[in-house]
């Protein structure tokens, strides 16, 4: 059966409600929402948002993005939540999806949700290392995490988590580990983001001091590929992989831009992907046990462009590293993120080529 597509009309708070300023943080700049959000706002956001929709029987869910959503004043809190349940009763809206900090969950917060039909909580973890945490100016601990997940779940909730790469002090075992930790508290969804020095950040001082060093862009690609990895052997959904682009959210030190450095790619999230299905035609092409010159690859039609890989990384990389061409084949019968590969050419059949060319 195929799965409908999924709308999200995305209102931002920016940095309401949340009692610390995290080192990496400037929620103004990663949100673009510059002004305090009224029930006027959501309900215009939301009517622009259905008008543009083009396939009616598409599930569409309202989600509040930004800041600390359960943190802010309960009486806005409500007047905010009322506006988009009232699209949920008229069923017009199937869902709504809320992120907010892990010490800001408590009974009395659920039970407000719960009556507004909130379906999913995203809590923003970051790490579950205690220093890093503290380190990052989170505020919170690894234990608030387990309380609010525990509770969440218990009250029916989706749960979702969003951790990040590449915080001051965090290396990749220290992300590996968040991750089979975060695992173990059986979120159905996750968010990666990779650390951005952005500007009017503690981060932005301990940069230009020297004192903190971004990963690099392939380090993070790297990162956030094998965490995909784990995620996925724990049948956790990842729905979003690296910041979403935009005019203030854009290439470093760009005229508009707010990043001032570290692992940013406009593509970044494809980049991971496209790096995934290179590891996965390597391992294929490997079980051959022959030296091979060209194969075919077929894939589901969506599946074409990461294959080959931004600007033809993957295709490229093949040819260098392994010297093997590919054919990529478009294939309707080939369930998304699957591939079957066939032997075109072995190197023995190139090497008889040649010699029948040259007598």
């Amino acid at each position: 059966m195929k799965k409908k597509k999924q709308y999200i009309i995305p209102i931002f708070v920016p940095h309401l409600g949340c009692p610390n300023d995290c080192i990496f943080c400037n929620q103004k700049a990663i949100s673009g929402q510059l002004k305090k959000v009224t029930k006027d706002d959501v309900k215009k956001i939301v009517e622009e948002y259905l008008a543009s929709f083009k396939e009616d029987d598409a599930l569409k869910e309202i989600a509040f993005f930004g800041g600390s959503f359960t943190g802010i004043d309960v009486e806005l809190q409500e007047e905010l939540l009322s506006v988009a349940y009232e699209y949920v009763k008229k069923g017009e809206i199937d869902s709504i999806r809320i992120s907010t900090r892990p010490d800001y969950i408590n009974k009395a917060t659920l039970k407000r949700l719960k009556k507004y039909k909130v379906k999913t909580i995203e809590l923003g973890v970051q790490s579950t290392n205690d220093y890093i945490l503290n380190r990052a100016g989170r505020g919170h601990t690894f234990l608030d995490v387990k309380k609010a997940s525990k509770q969440i779940r218990f009250y029916g909730f989706k749960l979702g988590h969003q951790i990040m790469v590449g915080l001051p002090e965090s290396t990749r075992l220290d992300e590996l580990n968040t991750a089979k930790d975060l695992i173990k508290l059986k979120p159905k969804m996750v968010r990666i983001y990779p650390v951005l020095v952005i500007k009017n950040t503690k981060l932005e001082e301990e940069y230009t001091s020297g004192e903190y060093e971004p990963i690099t862009l392939n380090q993070a690609v790297e990162r956030c590929k094998e965490l995909v990895y784990l995620f996925n052997k724990s049948k956790v959904e990842v729905i979003r992989i690296g910041l979403q682009n935009t005019d203030i959210i854009s290439e470093p030190n760009s005229d508009k831009s707010d990043v001032i450095a570290g692992p940013f790619h406009p593509a970044f999230g494809q980049l991971v992907e496209d790096s995934i299905w290179y590891d996965s035609i390597v391992d294929k092409i490997k079980k051959f046990n022959v030296k091979v010159k060209e194969v075919e690859i077929r894939v589901n039609p969506q599946d074409v462009n990461s294959v080959v890989g931004h600007k033809k990384e993957n295709a490229n990389k093949l040819k260098d590293v392994y010297e093997v061409d590919i054919q990529v084949t478009k294939d309707d019968n080939i369930k998304p993120g699957k591939s079957e590969i066939t032997i075109l050419k072995t190197f023995s059949d190139f090497k008889e080529e040649e010699k029948i060319t040259k007598s």
